[in-house]
């Protein structure tokens, strides 16, 4: 497994680099920052992919927020998936509250609405979602991102949080996999 990860880390094409990538996070924060202000949010980190994207934003916003996490995932630590499996739900209560969730990418945007209606079950008053990327598949999806750092073609990507088989999440970058391209 190491060597057809190593392969694949290797034979990547880089899309964005970390300060492009730390640009779009800039951006993002000011953004979030502009329309929740004063909304006391629940910040809900979609686990695993979001946890850096969330910890980049965190610091980076200026008002008083809460945190908890959600792990909801089609994928499984494979390149595809159908069904929507949910590991865990976040032990924070909903109910008449401002929710941000953070995740990594917004692909066919399955999981995402997935969760978005969960939340809105448990009486969430406001739902945003924010993430780093939102990938153009050329058609319509179930659900569209509040805030975006950056759009990227239909590639299949790792790093800042994406991965490969479960691997290159820490990759320092927006990378796309030159041989599933």
């Amino acid at each position: 497994m190491l060597n057809e990860i190593n392969q694949v880390k290797q034979n990547a094409i880089l899309l964005h680099d970390e300060p492009a990538v730390e640009a779009a996070l800039d951006k993002m924060a000011a953004d979030i920052n502009r329309q929740l202000a004063g909304k006391n949010p629940l910040v809900l980190c979609v686990i695993n992919g979001g946890i850096i994207a969330t910890g980049k934003l965190l610091p980076r916003l200026d008002f008083p927020l809460t945190l908890d996490s959600v792990h909801a995932s089609r994928y499984r630590n494979q390149t595809s998936g159908n069904e929507i499996h949910w590991l865990f739900k976040p032990t924070t209560p909903l109910q008449d509250r401002t929710v941000l969730l953070v995740d990594d990418i917004l692909d066919e945007g399955h999981t995402l609405k997935a969760i978005v209606d969960w939340c809105a079950q448990q009486g969430a008053a406001e739902i945003y979602s924010a993430v780093l990327l939102d990938k153009d598949l050329g058609c319509d999806k179930p659900i569209r991102a509040d805030f975006v750092g950056l759009r990227v073609a239909n590639h299949y990507l790792f790093g800042y949080g994406m991965d490969y088989k479960g691997y290159l999440r820490n990759a320092a970058g927006i990378y796309a996999c030159k041989d599933i391209l």
